[in-house]
């Protein structure tokens, strides 16, 4: 389904991410080596975790950085809208997105993706960037492609 060619280091990282999640189904801790990778390996991000849809809520599940909003009510800030809508928020200047949740007031940009299976959303993908303007389209889609791959291959 994605092109296998690498030609940049997100074209590396997601046979990283492919490899890691080809040899483990379990869900959490797929969800938590995808979070280490991610935020080893990309630059000026500050932030990098999972919620997971519990209820009406938003609960925090893996993640690197600092401490975190543990509860996001469903269409509350970028990941709770991200959620209610079930579509990707890429947020060039979070300070500009009404109701945004400032857990990190480091955090100037984020990328949030929704996990959905069976079209149902089951969580969110949450990177945070010190930088405004971080997520260019490519590194969108990047993040699309590994949720893509955690969703497949992992049993949830």
């Amino acid at each position: 389904m994605f092109d296998h060619t690498i030609t940049n280091d997100t074209d590396l990282l997601l046979l990283q991410a492919k490899a890691l999640l080809h040899s483990e189904n379990d869900f959490i801790a797929n969800c938590s080596n995808i979070t280490s990778l991610i935020y080893n390996n990309i630059e000026d991000l500050n932030w990098v975790g999972f919620y997971y849809l519990k209820e009406k809520e938003l609960v925090l599940g893996p993640f690197q950085g600092l401490s975190a909003c543990t509860r996001i009510t469903l269409g509350k800030g970028v990941c709770g809208t991200a959620a209610l809508e079930m579509k990707t928020l890429n947020i060039p200047n979070v300070h500009t997105f009404e109701g945004h949740i400032a857990c990190d007031s480091a955090s100037n940009s984020e990328c949030v993706i929704p996990l959905i299976v069976d079209n149902k959303i089951i969580g969110v993908f949450d990177i945070d960037s010190p930088l405004l303007n971080r997520f260019d389209k490519k590194l969108q889609l990047f993040f699309e492609q590994i949720v893509h791959s955690l969703v497949q291959e992992s049993t949830i």
